[in-house]
């Protein structure tokens, strides 16, 4: 079978989405194999596909053969077409811009290396230089040659065993496990296997076997034009580095004993290193090597570590260094700093923490405005691991549950039961505050394995949401009963995506109402829930007031809603500047919703990026709108931002 594609994965197929498509791929008997501009490559193979420079647009062509090809090729076009495969639970976060300076201290005598995480760090410099590798060059004997290269595959075995157990100690769906996933695939690359099994076969020993191998294919990441597919050159180092070790049964320079408050400073550092060191003692990192893109400045960011990597021979000043100061907002770094500098510093990291514990009181902050309404700051999520980050901030509930990342997630569809075990969890950790779930939100732009979608033109405009499930009632139904099954707390509210019509919310009550009688006929407990309709398309804000009639409540998605009214793909960079929630049309059609619910006596809440949006969260409450519902990341800020609101409009 051979079917071609544009690929929808954000940012292409790098790092971690291209391990996660190596693993479907071999999940299957058939042979895959992936083209694009006249290179054929090895779909099972992490490094060939990082090598073929997939990005986010291009045109692919997958070819398939075997005993199950039919089911491989839906599930990897599934995959290739969803913006979000591979991503994890977590979205990657972007490298900083170097332009956020804010009020940073600039002294003369600084190294200049790249901004890879923001902030301030200050204090003693703890070195890792552990000693570099060389090649044994041992001649390994015909006889012997078989049992080297098993001995290789040992090594192997026992290096991803660690990192498996790096992953089980960590929180479920967090990027570090993440990345340490895309680590375990480049160390069981068969392309990496191959090349160093060859050399063994030709009489080199294991270690200098892998060691040529690893240089070797480092060397061509290192030749691309990609940041991302440079920044793995780094990646398979370490890898080959782990491996190495296990060969000679030695271990690295131990992270263990990194000081609380120290500054890491290393030449290079591997991210499976450093996702094992107690990476909250750290309060800084510089490295002479890697970049804004490499898994290390991602790791820094993701624990909020300020760091300053690729400093190159520069790094040489902190290797002898007792203290250093560093800027990851604008890729500076300070060796021994003098006593002003060092008082610069000391009083912006106080800041930095004085905004931040600022923050914390608002956790169990309820907003309330000067007229007595209360405002509900609620978090977006996508799985039940990302529950206690949710709670830790002081979520007020959940706004929007999105059902399609668990089908995705799935080889197939996930039966009845196991949805009812997941809404269930989900109500009783937030209850007695809301938990609203979306109903399965696909289409051809966000495909799952098990249902069949149709080729389209234009997939924004088609088959999706509630009218394809409205369309497939055997995929609807298990949903909607496992919804009011697990309604035990009475908190859990549902609402439906992509709704055009008023028919569409009619047809899917009608719908409930069967699952009810099934269910009491069945003898099993359930419990109504609150019936609501996601606003997203110019019809539904067309028709609000009649939508609102027979409403439980509204909640506005800015996202689709501003691409429809603005007639603009949001992930065509072309017309990204159309994108904009602020623009007159966006905010008046946001603006008559709210106006309609509010007539109606519903709640009208927006669950779209544009809640964060501290600039546009006061323009929000004048119009109506009762809840905000975002990332976790922002919910602190948010409630101060409503809070600061309130303040003025009582003085």
């Amino acid at each position: 079978m051979e079917r071609s594609a544009i690929v929808r994965v954000k940012e292409g197929l790098h790092a971690r989405p291209a391990a996660r498509f190596v693993k479907l791929a071999r999940a299957f008997q058939s042979d895959v194999e992936i083209a694009k501009g006249g290179k054929t490559v090895s779909a099972k193979s992490s490094v060939k596909l990082m090598l073929l420079t997939v990005k986010e647009g291009d045109e692919v062509t997958l070819k398939v053969r075997g005993p199950d090809e039919t089911e491989a090729m839906g599930m990897l076009m599934a995959y290739l077409e969803n913006p979000q495969a591979g991503l994890g639970e977590e979205p990657e976060q972007q490298p900083p811009s170097t332009a956020a300076a804010d009020e940073a201290p600039h002294r003369p005598g600084g190294h200049k290396g790249a901004a890879a995480s923001a902030g301030a760090a200050l204090g003693a410099v703890f070195p890792y230089f552990p000693p570099t590798l060389e090649p044994v060059d041992a001649d390994i004997l015909p006889a012997e040659r078989e049992a080297e290269k098993a001995r290789l595959r040992t090594a192997i075995a026992a290096v991803t065993g660690r990192m498996e157990s790096m992953i089980a100690a960590a929180a479920p769906g967090s990027a570090d496990a993440e990345i340490v996933k895309a680590l375990i695939e480049l160390a069981g690359d068969e392309d990496l296997i191959a090349r160093a099994e060859e050399t063994i076969g030709r009489g080199l020993d294991a270690v200098s076997a892998m060691l040529a191998a690893g240089e070797a294919l480092a060397v061509e990441f290192e030749r691309l034009d990609d940041p991302y597919m440079k920044a793995r050159a780094e990646d398979l180092h370490a890898v080959t580095r782990q491996i190495c070790l296990a060969l000679t049964e030695k271990e690295d320079v131990d992270l263990s004993g990194v000081p609380e408050g120290a500054i890491l400073v290393a030449e290079d550092i591997g991210a499976f290193e450093l996702a094992r060191a107690p990476l909250n003692r750290i309060a800084g990192i510089l490295c002479g090597q890697g970049g804004a893109t490499s898994h290390v400045a991602i790791i820094a960011r993701n624990h909020g570590i300020p760091a300053v990597l690729g400093l190159g021979s520069a790094i040489e000043a902190f290797r002898t260094a007792r203290r250093a100061a560093l800027d990851g907002g604008r890729g500076l770094a300070f060796a021994d700093p003098d006593q002003t500098l060092e008082r610069d510093f000391a009083a912006r990291i106080a800041r930095q923490e004085e905004e931040r514990q600022a923050l914390t009181a608002y956790v169990d902050h309820k907003p309330v405005l000067a007229d007595g309404r209360a405002i509900t700051i609620a978090a977006n999520l996508g799985s039940l691991s990302e529950i206690d980050n949710a709670r830790a901030v002081g979520a007020m509930g959940v706004g929007l549950f999105r059902t399609e990342l668990m089908f995705m997630a799935h080889p197939m569809l996930p039966s009845e039961e196991e949805q009812y075990q997941t809404y269930a969890a989900l109500a009783a950790a937030f209850a007695p505050q809301d938990v609203i779930v979306r109903t399965l939100d696909i289409g051809g732009d966000k495909p799952v394995a098990g249902i069949d979608f149709p080729e389209e033109e234009n997939p924004f405009l088609g088959w999706r949401g509630i009218r394809m499930c409205l369309d497939r009632p055997a995929v609807f139904k298990p949903q909607l009963r496992a919804l009011l099954r697990a309604n035990h707390e009475g908190n859990l509210k549902v609402m439906l995506p992509m709704v055009s019509t008023l028919d569409e919310l009619r047809r899917t009550r009608t719908l409930i109402e069967e699952c009810e009688a099934e269910l009491e006929r069945e003898g099993k407990a359930f419990r109504r829930f609150a019936l609501g309709v996601m606003i997203e398309t110019p019809a539904a804000v067309l028709i609000a007031p009649e939508l609102a009639a027979e409403s439980a409540f509204f909640s506005i998605g800015t996202n689709d809603l501003t691409q429809y009214i603005m007639a603009a793909d949001r992930l065509n960079m072309s017309v990204a500047a159309l994108g904009d929630v602020s623009s007159p049309a966006v905010m008046r059609a946001i603006e008559l919703t709210a106006k309609a619910g509010v007539e109606a006596g519903i709640m009208v809440g927006i669950c779209g990026e544009a809640a964060a949006d501290t600039t546009l969260i006061p323009r929000f409450l004048e119009m109506g709108i009762g809840e905000l519902s975002m990332s976790p990341a922002a919910v602190l800020a948010a409630k101060k931002a409503v809070a600061e609101y309130t303040a003025r409009a009582e003085v």
